[in-house]
């Protein structure tokens, strides 16, 4: 393959990536260390529990955001029911909500001394093993508790399929005497499944990342084995191969989503007119309507509302200048981070646009796989890698009588390197989805003029791309807000986060003195869910939570 570098974009595109990739290579490296003792026993007793657990907990996922989230998008696209407008933007409001916090809520009102099982003794009269309530705290419960803040994900692709979707497509169904219940079996899912495919490879890659729901419910998979042989075993080589492991599972995920979308189109036909929402009888329009209640409330309204409450009545007890040093800390990260990865996918989107070859773009879609790859596993290849150059560096001034100590490992340098590698992919899905709308004349006139290519950026797109950038910034910024597993490990000591500070509170059971920073969280994560929904319901368009390395 030839390297055709013309102004030193695709260069730049090649070095972006490589730098990106390297904790990730790091790890995979791990793999050819030799097998240390540790590694041997976990490898005969826990790994294999790790690996069936984490693909149980894949399935049981996939299938109920599948199902609330499809559902759902159909629902509101075919149908005409009381709330439908609202409940189009509502349904995304569980995103903004991180599962780690609503695993900590229902722990606390669905345990045995909480208020449900409390209310459900007094009514009936019932005591200890009289009656059976399923565990909150099992791999099925934690399962609930993903579907509930993930199903979003699908839901909003989906729902754009339908939308797109032609009506001549459900007037032939009709015409040939299909009910609309079969019509959307047999027309409509089909269409809309590349779609529904790439939600749910996303629902996958932040099920296989996920640290504070199985950590808090006691489930052993591939991200919980990382924390605790890197925590209770000390052992950094062996917790680099089980996140060796997750890698493995995270570009299967890639490989098998774009291998379903290869070769599929969504909707054959022009979309000359969308399908027009069905008009319900007096009891389906309010059925409807529960249907899409109850997700919302329960990923949105019942975590908010009981946060609100603990906050209100009791609160985190160092609300005041030490909480406002977490409150900085989490800003300072996220700000940070934001405004790195949105420069770096600002020069990706606009090498990519003036050097469109072949190369260039794969080094892209490497630089922008992070969104597919666990902030645990990342983590600890930037542990490795830091380490690694503080000792060779210590090793090189330690003639000179200068004792450096660490200066890369477990600084907030590190912290927004995991950051960035792990959103980049969001950052550059707005700004190249923004840089399409920019048509090419624009860009041609401007060179006739003599201008030059960073010329161009700067005078004619950084302009026009000023709301895209604001919407990458914004995603990356509120992704920082909520990320646990890499906060946890590579954060400075002492530096506590808002996400960090609710885990250490909630995981001693303190969820009064954690809603405080929970509430925090959330609230900042309803803006881009909100503007996520409604930009998509303005314009149509393909939603910036895909990844780029999805066929288009």
């Amino acid at each position: 393959m030839k390297l055709r570098l013309g102004s030193g974009w695709t260069l730049t595109a090649l070095v972006i990536a490589l730098i990106v990739l390297a904790p990730s290579l790091t790890v995979l490296w791990s793999l050819t260390a030799p097998a240390s003792e540790n590694w041997a026993h976990l490898r005969s007793t826990v790994l294999p529990g790790y690996i069936f657990n984490t693909l149980q907990l894949m399935a049981l996922v996939a299938a109920m955001t599948a199902f609330i989230g499809v559902g759902t998008a159909w629902l509101t696209v075919s149908t005409r029911f009381p709330g439908r407008r609202f409940f189009n933007w509502a349904l995304v409001l569980p995103l903004a909500t991180p599962a780690y916090i609503v695993a900590y809520v229902y722990t606390d009102l669905l345990s045995f001394a909480g208020p449900v099982q409390s209310a459900l003794r007094g009514i009936t009269g019932w005591h200890v093993g009289d009656y059976y309530f399923p565990p909150v705290r099992s791999l099925p419960g934690a399962a609930v508790m993903l579907s509930l803040v993930l199903y979003p994900y699908v839901y909003l692709l989906a729902r754009t399929a339908f939308e797109r979707q032609s009506a001549a497509l459900f007037d032939a169904a009709r015409i040939l005497g299909a009910k609309p219940w079969r019509a959307f079996l047999r027309i409509a899912l089909p269409c809309a499944r590349p779609a529904i495919a790439g939600g749910l490879a996303l629902v996958l890659m932040e099920t296989i990342s996920d640290f504070g729901v199985v950590d808090y419910f006691a489930v052993p998979t591939l991200t919980a084995g990382i924390f605790r042989t890197w925590f209770n075993l000390g052992d950094a080589l062996s917790a680099a191969q089980i996140a060796a492991w997750l890698f493995i599972f995270a570009i299967a995920l890639v490989f098998i989503e774009v291998a379903g979308r290869r070769g599929r189109v969504a909707n054959p036909l022009s979309r000359d007119m969308a399908p027009a929402p069905r008009k319900l009888g007096p009891l389906a329009g309010p059925a409807i309507t529960i249907a899409c209640a109850l997700p919302v409330i329960l990923g949105f309204v019942v975590p908010v509302a009981v946060l609100l409450r603990y906050a209100i009545i009791e609160g985190d007890p160092m609300l005041g200048r030490n909480f406002l040093d977490f409150a900085r800390n989490s800003l300072l990260v996220a700000a940070l981070a934001a405004a790195l990865a949105t420069a770096l996918a600002l020069l990706l989107a606009y090498g990519e646009r003036l050097h469109p070859t072949r190369f260039n773009r794969v080094s892209i879609r490497l630089a922008t796989l992070g969104y597919a790859l666990p902030g645990a596993m990342i983590a600890i290849g930037i542990l490795t890698l830091s380490t690694g150059i503080d000792h060779a560096f210590a090793d090189a001034v330690e003639g000179l009588g200068f004792s450096p100590g660490l200066i890369l490992t477990g600084s907030v340098a590190g912290l927004v390197f995991a950051y960035v590698a792990r959103f980049l992919t969001a950052a550059y899905n707005a700004t190249h989805s923004g840089l399409e709308k920019i048509h090419p004349t624009l860009d041609a006139a401007a060179r006739s003029l003599g201008a030059t290519p960073h010329r161009v950026l700067s005078a004619v797109h950084v302009p026009l791309l000023r709301g895209a950038l604001a919407s990458a910034a914004l995603i990356v910024f509120i992704d920082v807000m909520k990320e646990l597993p890499a906060t946890l490990l590579l954060r400075p000591f002492n530096f506590e986060t808002l996400a960090t500070r609710t885990y250490r509170l909630a995981s001693d059971e303190k969820l009064g003195e954690a809603s405080t920073a929970a509430l925090m969280i959330v609230l900042l994560g309803l803006i881009p869910a909100i503007l996520l929904s409604l930009s998509i319901s303005r314009s149509g368009a393909r939603p910036a939570i895909v990844p780029p390395y999805t066929e288009k």
